[in-house]
């Protein structure tokens, strides 16, 4: 196989970093790499440890046509510039696309992990001729990423699609961007676990299942844990789940009426909460939506390697050049 067939995808997550080595021609993976790094670690030692796992790959392999990399965080995508972490410090306005291109010679192109995933989901997964979809990912945090009319979009300042800000309930819980009752700190991963901690608390009687699977420590308390209760039938946890529910339908609906997207395809841990789950997201969605607009509210085909598989196509879009040569002519905005 030619060298020219070669593209190396990275996936900067919170503390898993994933590298792999796409065929281009054949549209498969041939080699994948995952580490996980411990609590503490910072930006520096993120980039470190995902710079020596291309290294290797390109040691192997030989020289890629171009890299993709899909980020964690706000990206200003047309300069390759990460603009900070919400969860690992150190990468506050850090130029990741020319520290990894001066490293490994070869062009890099760099989004954040939503956006990434909606270019994966349009390129290689659910998006089955439409030309515009809004791709959701519902984790830890929550984020979603633009396609319009065929192209990534990005918005003036590189932060279109930051729909986890979107607020969704008035004085609702506090959000680590400062805000109150935003759509991340109402319905992602950490939002349920934190709520299903309260009801706990303050419903000493209920939740029985969620705390024998939480061994009566509710510091185990996670989403996953809420949702595999709920699952089982514990009725504290189907609650918990139904608020992150409506709230997320609540945000979906707004993005819904004001873009009207063909599709917009859901991802992250959040969506496997089951059936119940999925029925009030949509449910609440689209009893909210403009009349007339018929959107499909549908999981992600590639699961959790959508942003892997969207790095994959930045990566293909880099080196023949289309999207990422069309630099802004003006300065990067700062934060």
């Amino acid at each position: 196989m030619g060298v020219n067939h070669l593209i190396i995808a990275l996936d900067f997550g919170g503390t898993k970093l994933t590298a792999a080595l796409l065929d281009s021609e054949k549209r498969s993976w041939l080699c994948q790499r995952q580490i996980f790094l411990p609590s503490g670690s910072v930006g520096r030692d993120q980039y470190e440890a995902m710079l020596g796992l291309a290294q290797g790959m390109i040691a192997t392999w030989g020289k890629p046509q171009a890299v993709g990399v899909s980020f964690g965080g706000p990206v200003f995508a047309p300069a390759g510039l990460v603009r900070l972490s919400y969860h690992i410090p150190g990468w506050e306005n850090t130029p990741l696309a020319d520290w990894l291109q001066t490293e490994l010679g070869v062009p890099v192109a760099v989004d954040n992990d939503a956006n990434a995933a909606a270019l994966g989901e349009f390129h290689f997964g659910a998006w089955r001729g439409c030309r515009n979809l809004l791709y959701v990912t519902v984790s830890t945090g929550i984020g979603g990423g633009w396609i319009v009319n065929g192209w990534p979009y990005w918005g003036a300042d590189g932060l279109a699609g930051e729909i986890g800000h979107i607020r969704v309930q008035a004085n609702g819980l506090p959000c680590d961007c400062g805000q109150r009752g935003c759509l991340e700190a109402e319905a992602s991963g950490l939002a349920i676990a934190r709520r299903a901690k309260f009801y706990l608390e303050k419903r000493k009687r209920q939740g029985k299942q969620l705390r024998l699977l939480a061994d009566h420590n509710l510091e185990n308390i996670t989403a996953k844990l809420v949702s595999q209760a709920a699952a089982e039938g514990d009725k504290l946890s189907q609650a918990v789940l139904d608020v992150a529910a409506v709230r997320l339908g609540h945000g979906l609906a707004t993005a819904i009426t004001l873009m009207n997207p063909d599709k917009v395809i859901l991802g992250g841990g959040v969506t496997k909460s089951g059936e119940r789950w999925w029925q009030i997201v949509r449910e609440t969605a689209c009893g909210q939506t403009f009349q007339g607009m018929g959107v499909e509210i549908v999981p992600a085909l590639l699961g959790d390697d959508a942003p892997l598989w969207g790095a994959a196509a930045l990566a293909e879009i880099s080196h023949v050049g289309t999207v990422f040569k069309m630099h802004c002519l003006r300065a990067v905005p700062k934060l």
